[in-house]
């Protein structure tokens, strides 16, 4: 498979919280961890489980960056 999205961060599903049309999927990224919001339908699909290893693709038009000296 071939994708063009280069921002691509492999990591371990911690916690999965389904509501009744999203679903919140917590990974850990190496030192730091990261949360998405996804359809319930794509995460059953998926089969998306605390432990299982999956690969998070970022894809944005906005980037927001915080340093030392605020927000940019």
């Amino acid at each position: 498979m071939k994708m063009s999205t280069r921002n691509r961060l492999p990591g371990t599903i911690t916690e999965v919280v389904k509501g009744e049309a999203a679903a919140k999927v917590t990974l850990q990224v190496g030192d730091n961890h990261m949360v998405a919001l996804i359809t319930r339908e794509s995460a059953d699909e998926l089969g998306l489980e605390v432990g299982k290893e999956v690969t998070a693709l970022v894809k944005a038009t906005d980037v927001m960056i915080l340093s030392d000296e605020g927000v940019a």
